[in-house]
């Protein structure tokens, strides 16, 4: 693969973009990579910010949503209502039909790694295999494994990912929420900070925001957003993420 980016110039343009606005880095990036960009996200409170961002700089941007077949109902309808609210172009990648049958259903209970390497992982690497570049929602302040985010980093295959909110806090995001008037997904009512797989997900009031994913367990990430991927023996992913 060419190098698209090399170190020097991430270098400078991280520190260039740390603590800007966050529609520069997405102008910068949309001029820079398209077509060859995408967005990544999970459509719950904590990506309203970055999607109504994407909508009024770079709405041409698509914005991947990863249906693993087992959000809440919740999630789904949220999805919908952001997409006709900011006038977004998503694209739904889902996992392989055929592995994921080959696993029986309770795989998130006997192995969430696993469960999360054939849901998540494999299809988003699918997905990101012929862009040159994929933004991301993550912040330094959401978990310990996410504090040494750059806005700019370097993939270990060269692509690159874009995180134009990583100096931003929870604080910051719902002065944003509140400033522009945007819905906040309607499980957080109900003490769900951080929502993903229906299955995996339970109610976490207070504490860390990503404290109710996989809750008993010590996992805290599903492998798209870590540099060392979870590669069980015999199922390959076809490229890092």
């Amino acid at each position: 693969m060419p190098v698209i980016l090399s170190p020097d110039e991430a270098s400078a343009l991280n520190a260039r973009f740390d603590r800007v606005d966050p529609a520069v880095v997405l102008a910068w990036a949309a001029e820079r990579f398209m077509p060859r960009l995408a967005a990544t996200s999970s459509f719950q409170t904590q990506s309203v910010p970055l999607l109504h961002l994407i909508g009024q700089v770079c709405p041409h941007v698509p914005v991947l949503f990863l249906d693993t077949g087992y959000h809440f109902p919740e999630t789904l309808a949220f999805r919908d209502e952001l997409v006709a609210r900011l006038g977004l172009t998503v694209q739904v990648v889902r996992p392989d039909a055929e592995r994921a049958a080959a696993w029986h259903e309770s795989l998130y209970r006997r192995d969430p790694d696993l469960c999360c390497y054939v849901h998540k992982v494999l299809p988003m690497q699918r997905a990101l295999r012929d862009l040159d570049a994929w933004i991301s929602g993550i912040r330094r302040d959401q978990t310990p494994k996410r504090a040494g985010a750059q806005v700019v980093e370097l993939l270990p295959q060269g692509e690159v990912k874009i995180n134009p909110l990583a100096s931003w806090t929870r604080e910051d995001v719902w002065h944003y929420i509140h400033r522009h008037n945007l819905p906040a997904h309607p499980l957080l009512a109900q003490g769900y900070l951080s929502i993903g797989c229906a299955p995996c997900t339970v109610p976490a009031f207070g504490g860390d925001e990503r404290a109710g994913r996989w809750a008993g367990t010590g996992k805290t990430e599903c492998g798209l957003h870590t540099d060392a991927l979870y590669r069980p023996p015999g199922l390959d992913g076809e490229r890092g993420t």
